[in-house]
């Protein structure tokens, strides 16, 4: 008989990005889409962005992150996996006060982890060549 752990989940978004993260109690594994997040993103830089709201709340060993993630690069990716942790974190700590100084939610609104990037890239319009770039000008 195999007893049901607890899962916390959490959604995160950036640019064009969605992703859909799972925290489960355990050793600190991270896997994306079904890789280790090493091999899935190419620069340990992104790797380390994307831990950051498990180091603020020392949490980096306790949990097994497990990610789906789907549209935009890998900046976005990175972006929406870390608020998707963010939000996992802030459902496991949720029975714990605000006016806490050990309160999650007080440690990652600090580093700006809890607010979403609500950045996109602009519409084209028409008469133009991107959003804003208009055709070189010539003068006869």
């Amino acid at each position: 008989m195999k007893t049901k752990e607890t899962v916390y989940y959490g959604t995160g978004k950036r640019k064009t990005s969605v992703a859909k993260v799972k925290l489960i109690p355990g050793k600190g594994n991270i896997t994306v889409n079904g890789q280790d997040v090493n091999n899935y993103f190419p620069y340990k830089t992104l790797v380390m962005d994307l831990t950051q709201p498990l180091d603020v709340t020392n949490c980096r060993n306790n949990f097994d992150v497990i990610a789906e993630v789907k549209g935009g690069g890998f900046t976005g990716q990175t972006g929406a996996i870390r608020l998707g942790i963010t939000r996992a974190l802030l459902v496991y700590d949720q029975n714990t006060p605000i006016t806490s100084e050990n309160s999650y939610r007080r440690m990652l609104k600090a580093n700006g982890f809890v607010t979403r990037d609500a950045r996109i890239k602009e519409r084209k319009k028409p008469g133009l060549k991107k959003a804003r770039r208009a055709p070189q000008f010539t003068k006869r």
